[in-house]
């Protein structure tokens, strides 16, 4: 089936697929595949009746089940999306991913009153067995949930008893860390990345979360030695440079911050990121050559890729600069940072005289990244994850993640 649909032979792969799956109906990679045909190249209504029977044959297959869902949701028939999701429980009670589709639906959908309904069941709170739907996802979004209705003190409650739960989740200390933020707690704040550090030592964002505290608190010099401390226990993680790099930055330190980040790509010779904050901190003159080392240390990284592309562009190479960063998204699309760079690039030349792109162009990069649906990127998260945006589609994150660029993408 793969290879006619390399000949563009869609009709026959079609055939081949039918005639596995009546031979095999009980296999559900078969189904899936035969789905993801029919999505690529059916209609909604083949791809609905693809599904239905996948989920009769194959009724354990969650995975067929969640693309059913999913399908009525994206084509806007909520109500039909709810039923699939019923049955899918049915079939399987205690699955942890339909639990959490479940809640995901009514969450986006701005129901987090159902959603709160349907977490407090999946955690069987007070059963006398405790099901297996109760993990530590699970527990995390229900603090979530309580963080949308602006109930702080259910929020602190979840996050405490789920703590006490799974006491090696970081994410939950990072939630309770950051309810306290917002109440304005600091001293809060750090006992509570602090207390997470003690139990999950390799989070990374941890230690960030706990610098940061000390740094918006105006003890730098705490901030600087979490950071350090953080790099002991973790000594090849790049974000941790990056974060000291920065801080120093920050703080007025430029020396600093060039002997840090030197010492860091001694120690992370190859991590994009860190080679591409070399090419952008360097002087204007130095960012060629820097921009050519990196590329012999790190050739297909997007993160140099895209460092390479702003170079292009800042130099008005608009052929060159549109193809690094389209190699940069392909390389990785769920990086939102990219994205955005590639969008306000388009669309900035449109705005020449004469132009150097189209609307059509400008849209073309919009659509790839909805399609791409990005969940990563320091700028892209930092926006996504903001209380404010939670229900914000991916175009609109996209266009805020654009907003906070400056002229030259940086």
């Amino acid at each position: 089936a793969d290879e006619a649909l390399r000949r563009g032979s869609v009709h026959t792969a079609r055939a081949i697929l039918g005639r596995a799956r009546t031979a095999f109906p009980g296999k559900k990679s078969i189904w899936r595949r035969e789905a993801q045909l029919e999505k690529a190249h059916g209609t909604p209504e083949s791809l609905d009746a693809v599904l239905q029977e996948a989920v009769k044959y194959c009724p354990r297959a969650q995975v067929l089940w969640l693309m059913a869902a999913k399908e009525k949701w994206v084509g806007g028939d909520v109500p039909a999306a709810r039923h699939i999701l019923k049955l899918a429980f049915d079939a399987n009670p205690e699955s942890e991913d339909i639990w959490l589709a479940a809640f995901k639906l009514e969450f986006e959908n701005q129901e987090p009153q159902r959603a709160r309904i349907i977490l407090s069941k999946a955690r069987g709170e007070g059963d006398a067995r405790t099901p297996a739907s109760s993990t530590q996802r699970v527990w995390m979004k229900s603090a979530m949930v309580e963080r949308e209705l602006g109930d702080a003190v259910e929020e602190r409650r979840l996050l405490v008893e789920a703590i006490k739960r799974f006491p090696y989740f970081d994410k939950l200390y990072l939630m309770l860390g950051q309810l306290e933020e917002r109440q304005g707690n600091m001293v809060g704040a750090q006992a509570a990345y602090q207390m997470g550090l003690g139990r999950c030592s390799s989070s990374v964002a941890l230690w960030k979360s706990i610098a940061h505290t000390f740094e918006s608190s105006g003890a730098v010099a705490k901030a600087r030695a979490k950071l350090e401390q953080g790099r002991q226990k973790n000594p090849r993680s790049q974000q941790l440079w990056l974060a000291a790099v920065r801080m120093e930055l920050r703080a007025g330190m430029p020396k600093a911050a060039d002997a840090l980040l030197a010492k860091a790509l001694q120690e992370c010779p190859t991590s994009g990121v860190l080679n591409a904050e070399a090419i952008a901190l360097a002087p204007r003159p130095q960012r060629k050559s820097k921009s050519t080392e990196a590329l012999k240390r790190c050739n297909d990284d997007p993160h140099i890729i895209a460092a390479v592309a702003q170079l292009f562009w800042n130099d008005r190479k608009v052929d060159k600069a549109r193809s690094w960063f389209s190699r940069a998204v392909l390389l990785d699309p769920d990086n939102g940072d990219f994205w955005a760079l590639y969008y306000k690039f388009e669309a900035e030349q449109v705005q020449q005289v004469p132009p150097r792109s189209t609307p059509e162009a400008v849209a073309a990069v919009v659509a790839k990244c909805v399609a791409a649906e990005p969940r990563h990127g320091e700028r892209w998260q930092a926006v996504s994850k903001a209380l404010q945006n939670s229900h914000k589609t991916t175009e609109q994150v996209l266009m805020l993640v654009v907003d906070g660029l400056s002229g030259d993408g940086t």
